[in-house]
C-alpha cells in the first residue's frame, strides 16, 4: 500500500470546518508589528479547533484501521477459500488418473480374461503329442523315412565315417 500524507495541497479538503463557527462578533486577531519567523499566533479558539480536528483525525483512523482489519480478515478468507478450491482441483485431477488408470486396467483384464486357460493349453499339448506320434508311426510303416531329412530319419551321425554306404537321400 501507498502512503499518503494526511494533509492535501489546498488543505481545505481534508479536515471538515469546524461545527461551531467562530463567533462574528470577534475580531480578527491582530498582526503583529514583528512578525516572528517559525513561528504562527493563534488565537485561543484556535487550539480548541485544534482539538476538534485532533479528535476528527483520530476517529477517521479508527475508521480506517477498521477497514483495514476488516480488509485483512476478507483476505485470509479468500485465501483459504483458493487453498481449498487447489485442494478439490487436486482431488479431481487425482480422480481423472484414476479413472483413466481404472479403465485401461478393464481393458487389460478383458484381453487377458480371452486368452485360452489352463485346461485349454494342456489340451492342446496332448493332441499335439499324440498327432506327433501317430504320425512318426505312420512315416515308419509306409517306409517314408527316406523322405525324412538326413538328421531326422533315425540315423546317427556315428555312420558318417563310411559316406557310400549311407547315400543321402534325394527329394523328390
Amino acid at each position: 500500500m501507498s502512503e499518503t500524507s494526511p494533509t492535501r495541497s489546498s488543505g481545505t479538503d481534508f479536515i471538515p470546518p469546524s461545527s461551531s463557527p467562530a463567533p462574528a462578533s470577534a475580531a480578527p486577531a491582530a498582526v503583529p508589528a514583528q512578525p516572528s519567523v517559525g513561528r504562527a499566533e493563534l488565537p485561543a479558539s484556535g487550539a480548541i479547533n485544534h482539538a476538534d480536528q485532533l479528535a476528527r483525525i483520530e476517529d477517521k483512523t479508527a475508521r480506517i484501521e477498521d477497514k483495514y482489519a476488516r480488509s485483512e480478515a476478507l483476505l485470509s478468507r479468500v485465501e483459504e477459500k483458493v487453498e481449498s478450491s487447489s485442494a478439490r482441483m487436486n482431488d479431481a485431477a487425482r480422480q481423472a488418473d484414476l479413472s483413466s488408470l481404472r479403465s485401461e486396467v478393464r481393458t487389460l483384464s478383458d484381453r487377458v480374461g480371452r486368452l485360452p486357460g489352463t485346461g485349454a493349453l494342456v489340451l492342446t499339448a496332448i493332441i499335439t503329442a499324440v498327432l506327433t506320434v501317430a504320425l512318426m508311426v505312420a512315416v515308419q510303416r509306409l517306409n517314408l523315412d527316406r523322405m525324412l531329412p538326413h538328421s531326422l530319419s533315425g540315423q546317427g551321425q556315428t555312420n558318417s565315417a563310411n559316406p557310400a554306404s549311407n547315400p543321402p537321400a534325394s527329394n523328390p
